[in-house]
């Protein structure tokens, strides 16, 4: 049977990569996805706050920033007025260190109160991937101290509460405060949990926060949608511990706080318009761990970017057998993509000599396209997992039934995607572009291969139905276009591979009601025989992907349908108080408001969140 993702969509959370903290909206940890994480390893599973012989009534969560959440709570002290004169806040931080609260009791009572304050924490050492799958009870452990490993001799979590009295109850760690508090004054305690994993490939920065850009569009919600994603965005940089100093951003949280090739790529690419470190961090970062020998288990080939790095073997939740090796280069688009970040952080001004360093790196990755991507010399970059444990899709949309015709039912691979032709043409010119620059040989090759890969996509995968022509969204094992209307063709946009005709074609199909339910583009139509609003890549609408269109359409001159692209993602983002999810119900706007959450997505997502700047761009610009 099947397991169930824990929902998401109404939590809390405070993020520092590597930690986060995620909660019931009142504050209180003990369900499902909620807890403190480090890394991989959930720590905590249960933080429950307390006063003894009181009601704790919760009155408001207040989002101050990625880092900070405030909880605001009426403590029920008998008075002779219906006003609640004792209030609580309990402050919610997440540091460099870990994750801490302070914990504020203010009261207008006419007499002095004391409050027996308790919290109980429950230990926990559950690894992300059990969370995700849905078993979420959790492996507890007892601490004999303040002190201890939560997983192994690597790990190492420290709790510090000075002014409580800390008991052990039943594999629990219980914290117990008197507060006399004054009529009309105020008192306060705090804690904090210090979370160290020596193993961990990646390890948090402590760089200061982003700075917001300035837009030129006076609309507030823009204003918002800015301050909220540059806030989530800081808090996403890690580094790989091997290369401290090249920061780059983790996919996003809680599933995804690690690295990975494409996500990390995408998201920096849409933010050269204002930072160019955060794309020369993630070029050398996964220059440094580019494949150089072909191995089948790990998908490795030289010259490949690689897909994700984690700690240990991870089981994807959901899918049986499915194991991805710590390092795992599986991903058909990773390494075109890498290409074109390096051509554009080039052009958006990365300094020559850092761009100089990394062209070998290129010439590898442009090898692979030629010698490795195209694996049966169709001229075409395809994927085929032979290992029974890997990803069976590898491009973005790598959910095991993303890949479907007309009708709904599943093509077979190899598969050839449709965008990731697109994204090899680009690279290809882009790599000639930087060979010539620098010069070094190889340029007219390069632009050769962009030329006949444009002639073979035109005249593969070309279908038309009664709406007219449009790209399928693959070639399959047997070379036949994948029927079905997806959102995959957009990604085509601003690659070079389409002429003109081509260019209005998918845009008008694009902006069609099939696609565009208001707020973005549905990774599949209505019409397909598999769409389902909430099927996670066949009906629902992904915020990066709208915004990676609506760059495309930008750069291809249709500025009218981009901009009506980044007022849907604007209205959505109202919806979702300013932080782009993942992804979200395809649902029509016409039909709900706020749009509907999909329950297990991430918020706050590396390219969602980078999404803000072509949306800014789209609307009029950045100052």
């Amino acid at each position: 049977m099947a397991s169930t993702q824990p929902f998401l969509h109404n939590l809390f959370g405070v993020f520092l990569a590597p930690y986060q903290a995620w909660s019931a909206p009142d504050g209180q940890i003990g369900n499902g996805a909620e807890g403190i994480y480090c890394s991989d390893d959930r720590v905590i599973s249960g933080a429950d706050l307390s006063v003894a012989g009181h009601e704790l009534r919760w009155l408001s969560t207040q989002v101050l920033s990625a880092t900070a959440v405030d909880f605001h709570y009426v403590v029920m002290v008998p008075s002779g007025i219906a006003d609640p004169l004792v209030t609580l806040v309990r402050e919610r931080r997440a540091t460099v260190e870990g994750i801490s609260e302070q914990v504020r009791i203010e009261s207008a009572h006419e007499q002095d109160v004391r409050l027996d304050l308790r919290l109980t924490l429950t230990a926990d050492n559950t690894p992300m991937e059990q969370v995700k799958d849905g078993r979420t009870a959790g492996q507890q452990t007892a601490p004999p101290d303040t002190t201890w490993s939560w997983r192994d001799d690597d790990t190492t979590a420290t709790l510090e509460a000075p002014a409580a009295k800390i008991d052990f109850p039943d594999g629990t760690m219980v914290l117990n405060w008197i507060l006399d508090i004054a009529a009309g004054s105020t008192a306060a305690t705090e804690w904090t949990l210090s979370l160290q994993d020596s193993a961990a490939p990646v390890v948090g920065t402590s760089l200061r926060p982003l700075p917001t850009p300035a837009v030129v569009n006076d609309d507030p919600r823009l204003e918002r949608l800015m301050h909220r994603a540059f806030s989530d965005l800081s808090s996403l940089r890690i580094a790989d511990r091997s290369l401290p100093d090249d920061v780059f951003l983790a996919a996003g949280a809680p599933w995804f706080y690690t690295m990975f090739g494409r996500d990390s790529l995408i998201a920096a690419r849409m933010l050269l318009a204002v930072d160019t470190t955060l794309a020369a961090g993630t070029l050398r970062t996964l220059a440094a761990r580019q494949g150089t020998k072909t191995d089948v288990d790990t998908a490795e080939q030289p010259g490949k970017i690689l897909h994700e790095v984690r700690r240990t073997t991870l089981k994807v939740a959901g899918h049986d057998g499915v194991q991805l090796p710590p390092v795992y280069y599986g991903t058909i688009d990773a390494t075109p993509l890498w290409i074109s970040l390096l051509h554009d952080a080039w052009q958006a001004g990365m300094h020559g000599s850092e761009v100089e360093s990394l062209l070998d790196n290129l010439e590898a990755a442009l090898n692979w396209l030629g010698d490795y991507g195209d694996s049966d010399g169709d001229g075409f970059l395809e994927y085929l997992d032979i290992t029974g444990h890997g990803l069976a899709n590898q491009g973005w949309k790598d959910s095991g039934d993303s890949i479907r015709w007309h009708n709904g039912s599943l093509a077979e691979g190899p598969i050839a995607l449709s965008e990731v032709q697109g994204y090899a043409h680009e690279a290809a010119l882009d790599g000639a572009a930087l060979l010539e620059a620098f010069g070094r040989p190889g340029a007219e090759r390069w632009r050769q291969y962009a030329a006949e890969m444009a002639e073979r996509f035109r005249a593969s995968f070309w279908c038309e139905d009664e709406l007219g022509k449009y790209p399928a969204i693959a070639l399959d094992a047997e070379k036949k276009p994948v029927d079905g209307v997806s959102s995959n063709m957009g990604h085509l946009l601003g690659t070079g591979i389409l002429n003109e005709e081509e260019k209005a074609a998918i845009t008008r199909r694009l902006m069609h009601p099939t696609m565009f339910s208001g707020y973005g583009i549905r990774t599949v139509s209505t019409s397909n025989g598999g769409y389902w609003p909430l099927r996670y890549h066949a009906g629902s609408v992904w915020s990066h992907d709208t915004a990676m269109i609506l760059a495309g359409l930008l750069r291809d001159g249709f500025a009218d349908e981009a901009e009506t692209l980044a007022l849907g993602l604007l209205r959505a983002a109202d919806g979702f108080d300013y932080r782009l999810p993942e992804l979200f119900s395809g649902d029509s706007a016409d039909e709900t408001w706020p749009p509907i959450a999909y329950p297990a997505a991430c918020r706050p997502q590396a390219w969602a969140a980078a999404s803000a700047v072509p949306i800014a761009v789209a609307l009029g610009g950045l100052r």
